[in-house]
C-alpha cells in the first residue's frame, strides 16, 4: 500500500491525545463516605474488570478514529501493475474521438458521438492540472497537433462534429505517436474512443511504440438495418450527345435482415431520369442497370438516391461525367490516305478525323488526340517514333498497321523504341485467326452472345513477330502457332495496338470483315480514358486533369455554393495533378474553374466502409494491440472515471478509510451510551 499525500501522515501524532487522556484520566471524582470499608472492597471487586475493558475499548476506538481519518487525507492506494507516475510529474494523454458517420448511430445514452465526448471529459478529469492533452479526430486538423490544458481541451471537445473523413486505427495511432514522440515526459498514454468497426482493423498487429499505454473505450450501438449505395458505373466510357446511357447501380445490404423493394432514383442536373427498385438478401449486394437519354453536351451532375431509414448518410451517391458532341482522331499516313479508315469513321458523325502526311506533322499537336492510327510504316523516321513513344507513355493510344514489302526495317526501329515484340520476317501463306480474346474490353459487349462457330479474319500476307515481350503483351487475336494477329502492349500510361496485317485487301480480309468496325470504334472509345465518376473523401488525395497552363497570377479553384478551395498543382508530362489532401470535407459536386471557365465537375462521396456497422468483439480488438500495455473499457460496466483512476494509481482506499473512521466514531458513542449505563446501574445497587 502507498499514499498519494504521505505528508498528512505526520498528523498521526494526534493519536497521542486519547492516549494521554486515558493514562492520566482527567475525570473529577466526588467523595463518598462509607461507614465500613468492607463495602468499598466489595465495589472494587465487582466494578474494576468491566471498567478496565470499557476504557481499553474507548481508547482503541478513539485511536482508530483519528488514525483512519488521517489515512483518508493521505489517500492510500494499492499500486497498479505499472505505476502511472506521481501526482507532481507531468503526463501526456492523447485522446482520439471517432467522429465518422457510424458515430451517428443511437444507443441508450443518445448518439455515440455525444457519449464519446462525455467519456473524454471523464478521462480528462482523472488527471492533474499540470498534465497535458491532445484531442484528435478523423479530420487530422493542424490545431489537433498541439498539447492543451484541461480547460482548452474541454473547449476543443465541444467543437467536435460528425465528419465524412474516415481513418484506420493504424493511421490514428501513427498520428498520436508523432506528437507524443516529440514531447518528453515520464508517462504517455493514448486513449481511443470509438465503436471499433471491424473494417478499421488491420489484418495483423498494430504498430505501437514501447512505453506508450493504450486505453480502448468501446462504445456499444444498438443494431440498426442499413442499405447503402455502394458504387455506380456506366457500361460505356463514352457519353455521346443524345445517346442512351446505361448506368449500373450497386446496392449493399449491411444488415442481417432482408431488404425488400428498396427504391432507387437517378437525377441528372436536378432532373429525374430513371426509377427502379431492388430486393437485397442479408449481407449481400445487388446491382441493376438503369437507362436514360436526352442529354446535351457538357458536364453533368448526377445523383443516385435510395430511401433507407434511420441511417441516411450513405443514401446518396454523387457522380459526374462529360457528354461529348464529337471525338477527334489523328491518322498519320505514311503514303496515301486509307479509304477503309475514311469509310469506317466517316459513317459515324461522332468521329472527327484529322489526316496528317508523314512529312507534315506538328509534333506538339499529336498530344491533343486520344487515339493515333499509324497507317503504314514505310519511311518512318526515328524522330517520329520517339514522339510516338512519349505520346503513348503519357496515356495516349496508338494503333500500328505496318507496310508490307518495304516497311519492315522502319517497323523494326519503331517496335524497338516502343519496347514491343519485334518483326522477324514477312509470311505470304494464308492463315486464319484461331482465337479472339472476347473478355478484353476491345471486344467485350460487342456480341450479345458469341456464336459457337464465329467467322474470323484471314491473313494472306502478314508480319511474323518475335514472342519475347510476354510481360506487357495482351494477345487480342491469334494466328496458328501462337503467332500475333493483333496484340496490345502497355507503354507507360497508354497502350499500343500492333497489327500483323496492313490496311489493304492484299494483306487479308480484315478491312472488309465484320470485326473491323467494332475494332476501330472500341479502340477509339477506350482511348478516351474517361476519368473516375467520383472520388472518396479522405482517401483520394489527388486527381488528374488534362494539362492546364496557368499564367503567374492565375489559380484553379474547386468550389461549390458552400466551399471554395485552391488545390496544389503539379505539372506532369501527361497532365496536371491536383492535390486536395483533406480540404474536401463534404460530399457533393464541386466545379473546377480557371477564372470564369469551367474545366470540370468533380464529385466526392463519403467512404462507403462506414456503412458496414459490424463491430469488433473484445477478443478481436485486443489481439491487434500489445497485450501488456493495453486496457479495454466497457462504459456500460461501471464508472469510467473510477476505473481509470484505479489503473493510474491502483485501488483507491481513502473512501474505505473514511468509512472506518466513522464506524469507530460510532463505536465510541455506543460504548459511552450503553456500556456506561449498565455499569452505573450496578454501582447504585451496591451503594444502596
Amino acid at each position: 500500500m502507498r499514499f498519494l499525500f504521505p505528508g498528512f501522515l505526520f498528523a498521526l501524532i494526534a493519536v497521542l491525545i486519547p492516549v494521554i487522556i486515558h493514562l492520566f484520566n482527567f475525570r473529577k471524582f466526588t467523595k463518598v463516605y462509607f461507614s465500613n470499608l468492607s463495602f468499598l472492597k466489595q465495589i472494587e471487586q465487582q466494578s474494576s474488570s468491566p471498567r478496565r475493558i470499557k476504557r481499553r475499548l474507548l481508547l482503541a476506538a478513539r485511536i482508530l478514529t483519528l488514525a483512519f481519518l488521517v489515512f483518508a487525507f493521505a489517500q492510500p492506494y494499492i499500486p497498479a501493475r505499472k505505476e502511472a507516475g506521481s501526482k507532481t510529474s507531468r503526463q501526456i494523454i492523447s485522446i482520439y474521438i471517432d467522429n465518422s458517420y457510424s458515430m451517428e448511430v443511437l444507443n441508450k445514452e443518445g448518439n455515440l458521438l455525444d457519449e464519446a465526448k462525455r467519456r473524454a471529459k471523464e478521462i480528462a478529469s482523472v488527471y492533474n492540472l499540470n498534465d497535458r492533452y491532445q484531442l484528435l479526430t478523423n479530420d487530422f486538423e493542424g490545431r489537433h497537433q498541439y498539447l492543451l490544458s484541461y480547460e482548452d481541451f474541454l473547449s476543443a471537445l465541444d467543437d467536435v462534429k460528425i465528419s465524412g473523413v474516415r481513418r484506420s486505427l493504424q493511421q490514428v495511432i501513427d498520428r498520436q505517436q508523432d506528437l507524443l514522440s516529440g514531447n518528453p515526459g515520464p508517462e504517455k498514454t493514448i486513449c481511443l474512443i470509438s465503436d471499433f468497426q471491424k473494417n478499421t482493423l488491420p489484418p495483423g498487429a498494430l504498430k505501437v511504440d514501447t512505453g506508450i499505454s493504450c486505453r480502448l473505450i468501446s462504445l456499444k450501438a444498438e443494431p440498426q438495418p442499413n442499405i447503402s449505395v455502394d458504387s455506380v458505373w456506366f457500361t460505356s466510357p463514352v457519353h455521346k450527345r443524345g445517346d442512351t446511357e446505361h448506368l449500373v447501380v450497386r446496392l449493399k445490404n449491411n444488415s442481417d435482415a432482408m431488404a425488400e423493394n428498396v427504391p432507387v432514383k437517378i437525377t441528372v442536373d436536378n432532373q429525374q431520369k430513371a426509377l427502379g427498385s431492388l430486393s437485397i438478401a442479408p449481407r449481400m449486394v445487388r446491382q441493376d442497370t438503369l437507362s436514360f437519354s436526352g442529354l446535351e453536351e457538357g458536364w453533368k451532375r448526377g445523383v443516385v438516391t435510395i430511401t433507407d431509414y434511420p441511417i441516411t448518410f450513405d443514401d446518396r451517391f454523387f457522380f459526374s461525367f462529360y457528354v461529348r458532341n464529337s471525338m477527334s482522331l489523328l491518322v498519320i499516313n505514311m503514303e496515301e490516305q486509307n479509304p477503309y479508315l475514311r469509310a469506317v469513321y466517316g459513317a459515324e458523325p461522332f468521329f472527327n478525323i484529322k489526316n496528317y502526311d508523314s512529312g507534315n506533322i506538328n509534333y506538339s499537336e499529336i498530344f491533343n488526340y486520344p487515339l493515333i492510327v499509324l497507317n503504314g510504316t514505310k519511311g518512318l523516321q526515328a524522330g517520329l517514333a520517339q514522339q510516338l513513344k512519349i505520346y503513348a507513355g503519357n496515356g495516349g493510344s496508338l494503333m500500328v498497321f505496318p507496310s508490307l514489302g518495304r516497311g519492315i526495317d522502319e517497323l523494326q526501329i519503331l517496335t524497338k523504341i516502343l519496347g514491343t515484340d519485334i518483326p522477324e520476317a514477312e509470311d505470304n501463306g494464308i492463315s486464319k485467326v484461331t482465337s479472339v480474346n472476347f473478355q478484353h474490353p476491345l471486344f467485350k459487349g460487342v456480341f450479345e452472345k458469341v456464336p459457337r462457330h464465329v467467322d474470323l479474319p484471314v491473313a494472306k500476307k502478314y508480319i511474323r513477330y518475335s514472342r519475347l515481350n510476354r510481360v506487357n503483351r495482351n494477345m487480342l487475336m491469334e494466328l496458328p502457332g501462337g503467332r500475333t494477329f493483333l496484340s496490345q502492349y502497355a507503354i507507360g500510361k497508354g497502350h499500343v495496338y500492333l497489327s500483323a496485317v496492313s490496311l489493304d485487301e492484299e494483306s487479308g480480309n480484315l478491312v472488309r470483315h465484320s470485326f473491323f468496325v467494332p475494332l476501330m470504334y472500341q479502340s477509339a472509345f477506350l482511348s478516351l480514358h474517361d476519368r473516375p465518376l467520383s472520388y472518396i473523401i479522405g482517401e483520394d488525395t489527388y486527381l488528374e486533369i488534362n494539362k492546364t497552363i496557368l499564367s503567374p497570377n492565375q489559380s484553379l479553384k474547386l468550389k461549390n455554393p458552400q466551399t471554395e478551395i485552391i488545390p496544389d498543382l503539379r505539372q506532369t508530362e501527361s497532365g496536371t495533378m491536383l492535390f486536395i489532401a483533406d480540404q474536401i470535407r463534404e460530399q457533393g459536386h464541386y466545379s473546377l474553374v480557371k477564372g470564369d471557365s469551367l474545366l470540370a465537375v468533380i464529385a466526392f462521396n463519403d467512404n462507403r466502409k462506414e456503412s458496414d456497422l459490424s463491430y469488433a468483439s473484445e477478443k478481436e480488438l485486443l489481439k491487434h494491440f500489445p497485450e501488456n500495455r493495453t486496457e479495454l473499457f466497457d462504459p456500460g460496466k461501471g464508472p469510467l472515471k473510477n476505473t481509470i483512476k484505479a489503473i493510474n494509481y491502483g485501488v483507491q482506499l481513502w473512501k474505505l478509510c473514511l468509512i472506518l473512521a466513522l464506524i469507530f466514531l460510532a463505536a465510541e458513542i455506543l460504548l459511552l451510551k450503553f456500556y456506561g449505563r449498565r455499569e452505573g446501574r450496578g454501582k447504585l445497587k451496591i451503594i444502596k
